[in-house]
């Protein structure tokens, strides 16, 4: 841990979001800025139109790529010296390069780096070529594993009855595996649109219109030579822009994202208010505190400390969603910084599904506690006999269940003497007296064992 960093991703949380440094940093950047600016140069010597340079040798394409794979804290100090000279990051880039080609076979390639770009054309498929990675690669994995532990513990506790509460009041019991269900369902939903994101690109020059490409190769068909260089890459093409990709699919990942978080902000604060009730009791780690002066204390920290950085996030994302699509004319600077931050935006979701993960490991439930809220809720049956005298077309059936239990402490006795005064067929009120709040859950079972089945016949 970086104890001097200013932010806690880098300082307090930098182990665990070490993995991020790979897509996410000012490193990261540079790595990717001369991977685009490689490939570009090779996919040019490739296009028998564009005669001023050779194919490249088998030898000479290996090399080229290897000083892409082998970037490394050197290389990457040797750029932030060329910077400090050019004042320019893509400048740097690009001088690095040629300063690599100078001694070898293909130093009459190097006034060809960067050859009819701008450095929008570089950044914007670096960026988008950094957030598919950590997106595919990291986050959403992460995500699955979550959502598949989430899923498997709706699945254990399919059929253990609890009291439901609406308006923090008793209410209609249901499983805590139904309830789980619930949230890992809509989970999944939000998942898979993240995982159909588009990752844009564009590769048009200056403003957008081939200008400085076709001044030099006024025959070669450069929208369908950017297409196939950005899906080369494996990014979508976004064929028409001006100086800069115009971050709309930024802006939609991070509104996905930003669903995504709040269904799990709703999932974090329903866990914390379980633990609360006793529904799930939280297993002591050895060597850990609790409060600093209540030795029994052992608090829900991982899902408070997974809100607040579901909250940040989705401040970040919010923020660079409304920002970024926004530039004057055909370009302002101002998007240069803002998207520097995308990446702290997904940290802290990032984190935020590790510390979840840790909380669901700490947790097991306490049916015995349910049981207990239940076998003290007879008052919530009252929906069910007089949806039964609806049936029979018993009059002021609601009116007759709301004056013996609205507001007050309904005992199995008193509810069993009301039904057994009922006129109603015999089978009817023998299954009524046979009722209890445990037994009462409709369909919740099946429907948490639904879920589960979806998500095994998709796969997922």
């Amino acid at each position: 841990m970086n104890a001097r960093a200013i932010s806690p991703l880098d300082g307090r949380y930098g182990d665990q979001t070490k993995p991020l440094q790979e897509t996410f940093s000012e490193w990261a950047l540079m790595k990717y800025r001369l991977l685009v600016e490689l490939r570009w140069l090779m996919m040019m010597a490739e296009h028998s139109a564009i005669t001023h340079l050779r194919r490249f040798e088998a030898d000479e394409i290996r090399f080229l790529h290897a000083l892409a794979a082998d970037f490394d804290d050197e290389a990457a100090a040797q750029i932030k010296s060329l910077e400090a000279v050019t004042n320019h990051d893509v400048k740097a880039v690009e001088y690095f390069i040629k300063r690599r080609l100078a001694d070898t076979s293909l130093a009459d390639a190097a006034e060809s780096v960067h050859f009819a770009c701008a450095s929008a054309d570089i950044n914007n498929l670096a960026y988008a070529l950094m957030f598919r990675d950590a997106m595919q690669n990291l986050w959403q994995p992460r995500a699955k594993l979550l959502l598949d532990e989430l899923g498997a513990l709706a699945q254990s506790l399919a059929a253990a009855a609890m009291l439901a509460r609406t308006h923090g009041q008793p209410a209609t019991p249901t499983t805590m595996g139904k309830e789980l269900a619930v949230f890992a369902h809509r989970l999944r939903r939000q998942l898979n649109q993240i995982k159909a994101q588009e990752y844009l690109g564009k590769f048009n020059g200056a403003t957008g219109g081939y200008n400085a490409h076709r001044a030099a190769y006024p025959d070669v068909d450069w929208p369908e030579l950017s297409r196939r260089f950005a899906q080369s890459l494996g990014l979508t093409h976004n064929p028409v822009t001006t100086q800069i990709e115009p971050h709309d699919w930024l802006a939609e990942l991070g509104h996905s994202l930003m669903r995504f978080h709040a269904i799990l902000l709703d999932y974090c604060r329903d866990m914390w208010t379980y633990i609360s009730l006793g529904y799930f009791r939280q297993k002591a780690v050895a060597g850990e505190v609790g409060s600093s002066t209540m030795p029994h204390k052992i608090n829900p920290i991982d899902f408070e400390n997974a809100e607040a950085n579901l909250g940040i996030s989705n401040a970040t994302l919010a923020h660079l969603a409304a920002k970024l699509p926004i530039s004057r004319l055909q370009r302002d600077l101002s998007d240069s910084s803002a998207l520097r931050n995308y990446g702290v935006g997904i940290a802290h979701s990032f984190l935020a599904l590790g510390s979840i993960r840790r909380g669901l490991g700490k947790v097991e439930a306490d049916r015995s506690a349910m049981q207990a809220d239940l076998d003290d809720a007879w008052q919530v049956l009252g929906e069910a006999v007089q949806t039964v005298l609806r049936k029979h077309h018993i009059p002021q059936a609601y009116e007759k269940l709301s004056a013996l239990s609205r507001g007050r402490r309904l005992t199995q006795a008193m509810l069993r003497n009301f039904i057994g005064a009922l006129d109603i067929p015999t089978d009817e009120k023998e299954r009524l007296l046979r009722l209890t709040p445990a037994s009462y859950v409709g369909c919740a079972e099946e429907l948490a064992r639904l879920e589960w089945g979806m998500v095994k016949n998709k796969d997922m």
